[in-house]
């Protein structure tokens, strides 16, 4: 891995390589801390094994979330057919700060909004394709028709989901206006927001990396946050200051958590299937 990353690396940025150390964390792409000639430091992240256009999304993404200002993404350095090459981040520690400053990023790119429910582009999370084509004009078509839907059928043809998921998606249809809260415009979502994606530097300050962008309901990257990580409490009191939450917000967390729960079944199987459909039983 470590000469096909430096190869790449020294032909997008036109300098030697000296250096490649790999970095662990990330579970679809071979990545590593790269050292050029004179010094410098930069994370570089290989196509090889990716679907095409996967790193030219993440690219995007980076680049539209790092346009809030007081959010703190990793600068994209260079993008090729072959590698994804950004800042350098020195990892570091939390500190008593860390949580608040999440809290207050996450909120200001919320509030940021984004057109519409959806993006200009299709894009991925993890390896599967994602749909950001609009489709409607609320927030529940689109999460159904666009996050569901395909994910209940690739979830059944792959059996990691038993078949009567179709017809518990299709009960779900019919209640999830009641279910999904007061209306909400669209926010500007990371998308993939588990706490592996929140890496923090060596000053405690947090950056959002890894992102899976898209315009939609700002309560599911809080409710990724929750499923794969422990967000202390001064993530969401910092949150709720800047862009307060909405009543009920808490109890809907379990409902945006079946998207990522079918993801994951989908790539990984395991226990993911079934409990993902045991929030369709729920809301279903």
């Amino acid at each position: 891995m470590g000469a096909l990353l430096a190869d790449a690396v020294a032909v997008a940025l036109g300098t030697r390589v000296e250096r490649v150390t790999p970095v662990s964390g990330g579970c679809i792409s071979d990545a590593g801390r790269v050292e050029l000639a004179g010094g410098r430091q930069v994370f570089a992240k290989s196509a090889a094994g990716l679907p095409s256009g996967l790193l030219a999304v993440e690219a995007e993404g980076l680049r539209w979330l790092g346009a809030v200002p007081g959010v703190s993404v990793p600068e994209v350095v260079s993008l090729t057919a072959e590698v994804l090459v950004l800042q350098w981040v020195e990892p570091g520690s939390p500190t008593a700060d860390t949580d608040g400053v999440l809290g207050r990023q996450l909120a200001l790119l919320h509030r940021a909004g984004a057109p519409s429910f959806g993006w200009h582009r299709d894009g991925f999370i993890g390896r599967e394709p994602q749909r950001n084509t609009p489709v409607g004009r609320d927030w529940c078509t689109f999460w159904l028709e666009r996050r569901i839907v395909p994910l209940v059928d690739r979830a059944v043809e792959r059996r990691a989901v038993d078949g009567r998921a179709h017809r518990l998606v299709d009960r779900l249809r019919d209640r999830l206006p009641d279910l999904a809260g007061p209306p909400e415009p669209p926010a500007r979502v990371h998308g993939d927001l588990w706490s592996g994606n929140v890496h923090v530097g060596r000053d405690g300050h947090p950056w959002l990396v890894d992102p899976a962008a898209y315009g939609g309901h700002r309560e599911v990257d809080l409710a990724m946050l929750h499923l794969f990580g422990a967000p202390g409490p001064d993530v969401v009191a910092a949150y709720d200051e800047v862009l307060p939450l909405a009543e009920g917000w808490r109890g809907r967390l379990a409902l945006w958590q079946l998207e990522p729960l079918l993801n994951h079944a989908v790539m990984f199987g395991g226990g993911y299937g079934s409990s993902a459909l045991a929030i369709l039983d729920r809301f279903g």
